[in-house]
């Protein structure tokens, strides 16, 4: 008997080795981490050097609470950071993962209205579908029914108003304009931030807006007063083909960004928030402190994964290496598209990519979910493990599979990736 407490009731292969995109299981199967875990292992599994950046940083210095120190190695970890997202002037809020991330940023949007005296401003404007986190806050935050419907008594819904997801039949710009009658239907004097994914994640595998979007939401939050806040906790760090995926369509900075996954890439448990200067002063010069905090906020060992995989990240330019492959994988999934009639859409940017599924009688949505776990569970016969979601079309319908691989994949593993994946199409048509 096990006494560990698991996620499912499914049964767990044992995971004991990860070696390049592969993770070994007890029994000595090799499965090829087409989804990086949950679109975390950006670098890779079993990187040394990394792995020794942590023994080193333990040796040195453990532990300290961020409420009495900071470290040398936050220090340089933040300004490395902010330089390499093209933020300089930003100041880096470190945390343990995206769901704390998110639950920070809210609560600096509420704190930083509240320092300018405009403690009115309490609601959050996101999108349906979209997911921001486990935690309540972040939950409360997230338009994603399944997850969320649960919970629902625990969270104050007048709080967190809902805009429609970005549609493809609209130009970027009338896109992001529907926010106008978000806002002016909340009362945009209540509202203290917009918060979205620049390209969507779990809840609706690699949506993302057409060009001018984001621009446009900028545009809307500062003449509404309100924070832009970019949730780039899983298409932040490169994945996307840049370091922020917020500026794929343009020079977009958003008030607060949020990023995790990538930050650490696995090694350890990392996320945090970039708040802007005027963010951060105001904040300062108000109360004098962000009123918020986790023990393992800022935790050295942690923050010397992260700076030791920055520096994989840049030396080997993976943005770049993303967007190039993430154009081959595109196009071969755009060939399975053609051959297999249940794969209504193939999208997405850089290594963050998505397979829409569906009915191929209809080319609409299945009328139950179910689709995406079944070719998953195909794939991952193959040595293929893949991230199966479902609900994006009304909270339960609509299947889709996400597929991010290592952002260092290589032209012959994206092949095999292919060939596990049209595989897995033909067995569940």
């Amino acid at each position: 008997m096990s006494n560990v407490f698991y996620r499912s009731s499914k049964p767990y292969p044992v995971a004991v080795r990860g070696e390049g995109v592969y993770v070994v299981d007890r029994e000595g199967r090799r499965y090829l981490d087409g989804s990086s875990g949950a679109l975390v292992a950006n670098i890779g599994h079993g990187r040394a050097e990394v792995a020794d950046a942590m023994a080193q940083q333990a040796r040195a210095l453990a532990f300290v609470h961020g409420s009495q120190f900071s470290s040398d190695v936050l220090e340089e970890y933040a300004a490395r950071l902010m330089g390499f997202l093209g933020l300089p002037e930003y100041r880096f809020w470190a945390v343990s993962g995206g769901s704390e991330a998110n639950e920070s940023a809210i609560k600096l949007a509420r704190q930083y209205h509240v320092e300018r005296g405009e403690s009115e401003r309490y609601k959050i404007i996101t999108r349906v579908p979209s997911y921001h986190g486990a935690s309540l806050g972040a939950l409360a935050a997230s338009g994603m029914g399944a997850r969320r419907a649960l919970y629902a008594p625990l969270m104050n819904e007048a709080a967190w108003p809902k805009m429609p997801k970005p549609d493809p039949q609209l130009s970027g710009e009338a896109d992001a304009d529907r926010l106008r009658a978000v806002l002016d239907e909340a009362g945009p004097e209540t509202v203290a931030a917009f918060i979205a994914e620049p390209v969507v994640g779990a809840s609706d595998a690699a949506l993302a807006p057409g060009a001018g979007y984001h621009a446009r939401i900028a545009e809307i939050c500062r003449d509404a007063g309100i924070l832009f806040v970019a949730d780039e906790v899983m298409s932040g760090m490169g994945r996307c083909g840049a370091p922020l995926a917020v500026r794929l369509g343009g020079e977009v900075t958003p008030d607060l960004v949020v990023l995790g996954k990538g930050l650490a890439a696995g090694y350890a448990p990392l996320a945090g928030v970039a708040a802007s200067p005027e963010v951060y002063r105001t904040v300062m010069e108000g109360s004098g402190a962000f009123k918020h905090g986790f023990t393992y906020a800022g935790h050295p060992v942690s923050v010397a994964a992260g700076l030791s995989v920055l520096d994989i990240v840049e030396r080997e330019q993976l943005p770049q290496c993303a967007a190039q492959q993430g154009q081959r994988l595109l196009t071969g999934l755009k060939s399975l598209q053609a051959r297999h009639p249940a794969v209504l859409e193939a999208r997405g940017h850089g290594l963050l990519l998505g397979l829409v599924l569906g009915d191929p009688q209809t080319g609409q949505a299945c009328a139950a979910p179910g689709l995406a776990d079944r070719v998953a569970a195909a794939a991952r016969s193959h040595g293929l493990l893949t991230y199966p979601g479902s609900g994006a079309l009304d909270g339960t319908r609509g299947d889709h599979l996400l597929l991010g691989p290592p952002l260092s994949v290589s032209n012959s593993e994206l092949g095999e990736m292919l060939d596990a994946l049209d595989r897995a199409l033909s067995e569940t048509a």
